[in-house]
């Protein structure tokens, strides 16, 4: 049950019919793990904090530098140096004390990502290469957790909600190949900022979605937009039969 000091921080959240107090509620009983505390995973985190999921889980092996300050809105010229997972939990701790955040201080990999997920109601899949986010999705498959995913770069970006759990594709129905070592990066496209802003306050919505029950999550969609242009699509996915993650018959 929702404290006074609860009620009055989640107000304006409480305020929609078909969120309400157990929307609320349901959100506070949440663990979340957001992989990447960059471009994407700050908003996110930073969101998903201040709507008062109850548990935030930060991973990240990256340090804060210079370049990224651009974009990157959870660390300050005072965070360079400093590893960017505990940066980041330290500015959601600063907005929301009423929640724990935890932080994995390292590269989350192929063979650790399973034992993070103990726990965890959902993944907010913001790091910029495919051999993470494959191994991601295979995790999130076998522990039958949704994950949410977004891609940006230059004034373009992506994001859809893998469930195949409940029905669906996963990310390697989208992507079926493993041979890039990484995706199409910010460090050699470039990036203007609030795109990478704008595609992880979206994964944060995404996310509270499903936690909550509010709304309908892009489960089977791929939303996909350039911002230059304000030309969004959203495209329907189906699942493939020969998927070597989710073997979908």
């Amino acid at each position: 049950m929702l404290n006074d000091d609860q009620l009055l921080r989640y107000n304006r959240q409480i305020l929609l019919n078909d969120f309400d107090v157990a929307g609320q509620e349901r959100l506070g009983k949440a663990t979340v793990l957001v992989v990447g505390l960059g471009g994407l995973g700050c908003p996110a985190a930073l969101y998903l904090g201040a709507a008062g999921v109850g548990r935030l889980i930060l991973a990240d092996g990256d340090e804060v530098e210079l370049s990224n300050l651009q974009r990157q809105i959870a660390h300050t010229d005072s965070d360079i140096g400093q590893n960017k997972a505990e940066s980041a939990a330290a500015k959601v701790r600063a907005i929301n004390s009423d929640i724990q955040v935890d932080a994995i201080a390292q590269h989350l990999e192929e063979g650790s990502v399973e034992q993070q997920l103990k726990g965890v109601d959902l993944v907010v899949d913001a790091t910029d290469n495919f051999p993470i986010r494959f191994a991601l999705n295979r995790a999130c498959i076998a522990a039958k957790i949704p994950l949410v995913s977004a891609a940006a770069v230059r004034s373009e970006g992506q994001l859809a909600v893998f469930d195949p759990a409940h029905g669906g594709p996963c990310y390697r129905c989208l992507y079926p190949l493993e041979g890039a070592e990484t995706a199409l990066s910010c460090t050699q496209s470039g990036v203007l900022a609030p795109v990478v802003g704008i595609l992880g306050s979206m994964q944060a919505m995404e996310a509270l979605k499903v936690l909550s029950g509010f709304g309908e999550p892009l489960l089977g969609s791929l939303l996909v937009m350039d911002l230059k242009s304000m030309e969004v699509r959203r495209l329907g996915l189906k699942p493939r039969p020969d998927c070597p993650d989710c073997t979908h018959p």
